[in-house]
């Protein structure tokens, strides 16, 4: 097994670069096919989610597959190599084992213990099988992968760790204020895109007790479907469908907005919202001072002429003496982790140079560096942030879930509006307290990747033992066919008893020498022990070869029958 990993995630990139790099299914495609054409790998698929994007590859060469992989992700990002490369990590071998299995027990996501991360790495074998870029390696690990993160959910608390992404998000809109169900009575909410990740916002948000849901996506179909769905859920949640013309109609209607689409520009402006949440719904009154003289309503306030709509609104609320509802989150610049602490110098200039040469071992400290630091740097206190409950009512809660961005940042700046999107996400959870039942998930993981392993192994020196024993047997068959021709008055049960005899001979000779080279190629360094058995033996590469065509192939059948399988219990998945 020589698996390899290179990716960047929401841990080691800034949220700026991970909006750059994000991929779109095209992307993804053309990056597969790009990285099997590509000399070091056999097998490939990737793994892109809205806060990572990792691609998975069987090579032969370490050095060679970390420059080219790193390149083609740089290539099909649109991120120039030299910017991308002190974002990436490296995995390889176990380690990359032990990463795609921390992933999909929800170790290394957003949100602790979220569970939308298997729906992802289901797309991305789905995505393998479709392209046929997923082998033996990769189908196998994937859906171990699968099998371990059910095993950590099943077997461990680990979902009291965190939710999914979908709820964290909600919990964020509400500041803290309220649990979500009482915030959520009788709101009008509109979730833009019909995608998986905006399915699950629509199905949360009909399960917290929402009164009316609105979908509004580029394909009608999609979001007919959904408002079906929706509708039959039992839920008693109203809901219709809306063109994406109609957006701004609805923006002035509802009181939440989830959006998740596969847009690359905005889907919703500043103007959008600022003119969405404009009028007298847009300022919210003060409450009277103790001992006020009047409670009475404040004259209309003035507006300025040439001044921006925010600015004007600030100008026309101090006339007033009125106080904006801000419901946005000041946000800094979390920078990453001290460049002169990595372990591995990586200049800056030409990023494929910088990774040539550099040992296995450097490049996945490099990437335990940047993962330490990142996740160091983002809990670092953010001096000057405003906190989210000391804020007044908002006309408009916007969650966004997209990567990159459907709704422009600025709006968290216009009174009357709260925005929650994945930058804002991150720093909420970097804080978030560790259950207890994370270290019973990493002893999972643990386990199975030193199984995995061993399974690995033992399977790599198999179709050698099983060209001996069909080596050995053709040998019996010629031996019992000279006998004939040396006795042909053995009768049928003579022949037969000699027959068995000689096999139970070879048998016997083989069996305490196979079992013993299955036990130690299982053990690490193991590798060795298929290539002397065909040594001593003299065995023919092709006839090894084959064998080991003839198992994928089984293989390969009975993934794509567990996977069918599998669909009945499927996980939501999240974008």
């Amino acid at each position: 097994m020589s698996l390899l990993v290179v990716g960047l995630s929401h841990r080691s990139a800034p949220v700026s670069v991970l909006e750059r790099a994000s991929l779109s299914a095209d992307a993804k495609v053309k990056l597969v096919h790009d990285t099997l054409a590509a000399e070091p790998a056999t097998e490939a698929t990737v793994l892109a989610t809205c806060n990572r994007i990792e691609l998975y590859a069987d090579v032969d060469k370490f050095h060679a597959g970390v420059a080219e992989l790193s390149t083609l992700l740089a290539q099909h990002s649109g991120v120039a190599l030299e910017e991308l490369t002190p974002y990436l990590y490296v995995h390889y071998e176990d380690r990359a084992v032990h990463h795609l299995f921390s992933v999909a027990c929800g170790l290394d996501s957003m949100v602790i213990g979220e569970g939308q991360i298997l729906g992802q790495i289901k797309d991305a074998l789905a995505l393998g099988q479709e392209l046929h870029s997923a082998g033996r390696l990769i189908n196998d690990l994937f859906q171990q992968a699968l099998r371990v993160g059910k095993r950590a959910h099943s077997e461990t608390g680990i979902d009291r760790a965190g939710q999914s992404l979908v709820t964290f998000g909600l919990e964020q809109l509400t500041a803290g204020r309220e649990p979500v169900d009482v915030w959520a009575k009788d709101k009008r909410a509109l979730v833009i895109g019909a995608g998986s990740m905006s399915s699950l916002a629509a199905a949360t948000l009909a399960r917290v007790g929402v009164a009316e849901i609105v979908v509004a996506n580029r394909t009608a179909e999609r979001a007919d479907r959904l408002v079906e769905i929706l509708v039959a859920s039992g839920t008693g949640v109203v809901a219709r469908s809306v063109p994406m013309a109609s957006v701004a109609d609805e923006l002035t209607r509802v009181d939440v907005v989830v959006s998740c689409t596969g847009a690359t520009g905005l889907v919703l402006t500043e103007d959008n919202v600022a003119a969405a949440v404009a009028g007298p719904a847009g300022l919210v009154p003060s409450p009277p001072l103790p001992g006020s003289r009047s409670s009475a309503p404040a004259p209309a306030p003035h507006t300025p002429a040439g001044l921006d709509s925010v600015l004007a609104r600030l100008v026309a609320a101090a006339e007033a003496g009125m106080r904006l509802a801000d419901g946005g989150v000041a946000r800094t610049i979390v920078p990453v982790a001290d460049r002169d602490g990595c372990p591995v110098d990586v200049p800056a200039g030409d990023g494929r140079a910088a990774l040539t040469g550099v040992a296995a071992s450097s490049l996945e400290l490099h990437g335990t560096w940047a993962d330490q630091g990142e996740a160091a740097a983002q809990r670092q206190p953010r001096k000057g942030a405003r906190s989210q409950i000391d804020v007044a009512p908002v006309r408009l809660a916007l969650l966004d879930l997209a990567m990159p961005r459907d709704i422009d940042a600025a709006v968290h700046r216009i009174p009357g509006v709260r925005l929650v999107d994945i930058e804002s996400l991150a720093e909420a959870s970097a804080d978030a307290p560790m259950a207890a039942d994370v270290d019973a998930v990493r002893g999972i993981v643990a386990e199975e990747v030193a199984a995995f392993g061993a399974a690995q192994r033992a399977a790599h020196i198999t179709p050698t033992v099983v060209a001996l024993r069909a080596m050995a047997a053709e040998v019996v068959a010629m031996e019992v066919a000279r006998l004939d021709g040396r006795l042909p008055d053995l009768d049928e049960r003579q022949r037969a008893e000699v027959t068995q005899t000689v096999r139970r001979v070879v048998d016997k000779l083989l069996h305490a020498p196979t079992v013993r080279v299955k036990q130690l190629a299982s053990e690490p360094g193991g590798a060795g022990y298929a290539e002397a058995l065909r040594e001593l033996f003299d065995l023919d590469p092709q006839t090894v070869a084959s064998v080991s065509r003839a198992d994928a192939a089984g293989q390969a059948g009975q993934v794509d029958q567990a996977d069918q399988a599998d669909k009945n219990d499927d996980s939501g998945r999240a974008s």
